[in-house]
């Protein structure tokens, strides 16, 4: 059973790594460096792999994450371990990454640190792509954080966030932020996420689906069971 479910994904995760690299090279024929922003989690873990194998010049991508726990650069649950494990390998070590963690005990020390790095990179991003969780969130966009509208309205490159049903502060780009790329993709697995998908689109409220925040501007989804 694992090889039928496992099968798309990849298919998927090729599929996918084949238009962001497209995506990369075109808009580098136009300018001398570009931005990749990518999400954490397992899903997109053959995706980065598949990523990592295209021929891209890599030393004039930049990366860097959606969001982010405040957690040590090396500690298990850490976005950046992930990139750099799964998509900053081979020649794709030479692109830049972009961490959005700093040395200082929370988010809200060091949101102004981030938040500079972040504004020296080449907006708007090439492409960004986005996760989502059976809660509906992306990003650290949850339902239940407390500063999810703060998220939403903020022009702010970051904002710090709380949320109860997790257990880590967080550091996220802001909606504002995120919106500000070329292009959009939605990569997620399952049927229950695409039930949740499918619940996002039939209504309006944000703030209970956080995706929604995504779905008004253009969105390529890329779905497999």
């Amino acid at each position: 059973m694992s090889q039928i479910i496992s099968k798309p994904r990849e298919q998927l995760a090729q599929q996918l790594a084949e238009s962001v690299g497209e995506a990369l090279r075109h808009d580098l024929a136009g300018q001398d460096r570009v931005l990749l922003i990518v999400s954490g989690g397992s899903t997109p873990v053959p995706f980065f792999a598949a990523l990592a194998a295209q021929d891209l010049p890599w030393s004039r991508i930049d990366v860097t994450l959606a969001d982010e726990r405040w957690v040590a650069s090396d500690a298990e649950d850490s976005n950046a371990r992930l990139v750099r494990e799964h998509l900053l390998v081979g020649a794709a070590k030479a692109a830049t990454f972009v961490s959005l963690t700093t040395s200082d005990g929370t988010p809200e020390q060091g949101i102004d640190e981030v938040g500079a790095r972040l504004d020296g990179l080449a907006w708007p991003a090439s492409v960004v792509i986005l996760g989502m969780g059976a809660d509906g969130h992306t990003a650290s966009l949850f339902p239940d954080s407390r500063e999810l509208d703060l998220a939403l309205a903020s022009d702010a490159a970051v904002v710090a966030v709380r949320t109860p049903s997790q257990p880590q502060a967080r550091i996220t780009l802001s909606a504002e932020r995120l919106h500000h790329a070329r292009r959009h993709v939605l990569h997620i697995t399952g049927e229950d996420k695409r039930d949740v998908l499918g619940r996002a689109m039939t209504g309006d409220d944000v703030r209970r689906l956080p995706i929604r925040a995504f779905l008004s501007c253009p969105l390529a989804i890329y779905w497999a069971p």
